[in-house]
């Protein structure tokens, strides 16, 4: 597979990763248990906020990957 194809899969599979995750992190902002803790909820937005990183990593590495000669 070319790079430009990869990269077109790629970014549209970033698209989709970050969509799922900011509604799961919304759906779960919303549970009684978080929403009645500050403490709880500051944890949450950090952990929500930056785990989207650890999938995307190997999405963005399958990008970048050079050509096959």
């Amino acid at each position: 597979m070319k790079i430009r194809t990869r990269k077109l899969f790629g970014t549209v599979a970033l698209l989709v990763l970050a969509a799922v995750w900011a509604l799961m992190g919304m759906a779960i902002a919303q549970t009684p248990w978080l929403a009645n803790s500050g403490v709880l909820q500051a944890a949450f937005y950090v952990v929500a906020g930056l785990g989207w990183v650890l999938p995307a990593i190997p999405i963005v590495s399958w990008m970048s990957r050079p050509d096959a000669t």
